[in-house]
Formats: structure tokens, sequence, C-alpha cells
């Protein structure tokens, strides 16, 4: 279980100076089922909202929301420089299926047809992002959640045994 493998890692001297020298509080670095569910709940709705700087807006929900910091931070990088594109694109078509909109035909890669096009991107855009947020959040969460919970169950099974 995950909790296993980072009892078992070595603790860094760098690790706990960092903490000390930004004042870090390590509340938001606990390793439990309910700060890892929500971390990846926080993490997977920033991180198909196509926006800059997703890692600050997943520390703006610290306050809000207790979670792990940098699961929560490291999931953002699912829509990383490689993969923003596409999922991106996937998301305009989606948010044209859902607003039953027709694609942009003749799709120029420069600044000026993007300029001239963004009010017939945008909405589509937000919407297919909106749609994947939540419903990855949701998935994800639930989806750690049962796998955590399995995986007490079984080491429970286990140490009876």
């Amino acid at each position: 279980m995950i909790r296993n493998v980072f009892k078992k890692s070595k603790k860094s001297n760098k690790f706990d100076e960092y903490i000390k020298k930004y004042n870090i509080s390590i509340d938001f670095m606990h390793i439990n089922r309910k700060m890892v569910t929500r971390a990846m709940l926080v993490g997977f709705f920033i991180a198909f909202i196509p926006m800059p700087m997703q890692m600050v807006a997943v520390l703006a929900f610290l306050p809000f929301f207790k979670f792990n910091a940098l699961i929560g931070m490291a999931i953002v990088w699912v829509t990383n420089p490689v993969t923003m594109p596409i999922i991106y694109y996937i998301e305009y078509l989606t948010g044209n299926f859902i607003l039953m909109r027709d694609d942009i035909k003749d799709v120029e890669i420069t600044l000026e047809w993007f300029s001239e096009h963004l009010d017939d991107i945008f909405i589509p855009l937000y919407t297919g992002a909106l749609f994947y947020s939540i419903t990855s959040a949701i998935f994800f969460y639930y989806l750690v959640n049962w796998l955590w919970i399995v995986s007490v169950r079984k080491e429970r099974e286990n140490r009876k045994r």
C-alpha cells in the first residue's frame, strides 16, 4: 500500500530544510485516504481546465479543502505541454457536441487565425473542459478511494492469516 512505501522510504534532510525554509505546513503533506483522494479531486479538476499556472490554482484550493498539496500539484501534469494540444482539441470537440455546434473548418496554426476565431473556440473549449474536469475529478476520486479501501481490507486479511 502507498503509505507503507512512504514509511519505508528514507527521510531526506534536504526535504526537511525546504519545508522549514518556506514555512510549509506539514498538514498538507499527510498520506492518508482522505488527503490523497481530495488531492486527486482537486488535481484532476484543475488539470483539464485550459489556463496558465495550474499548480498555483491547485494551491489556491488549499484553504478550502485539506488535501496533499504535492500530489494535487503533480496531478495537473497530466496535461503537460506534450498532451495539451490533444486534450484541448478533444475538449473543444466535446464542447461542440454538447452545445450542438459545427466544428470550425480550415484551421490555421497562426496567431492571426486564433485571434479572429477566439469567440468561436472559447465557449466550446471551456464547456468541454468543464465536462472533463468534473467527470475525471469525480471518477478518480471514487476510484482511488475504492482502491485504497480494497487494499486496506486485503492487508487486514493477510495479517489475520
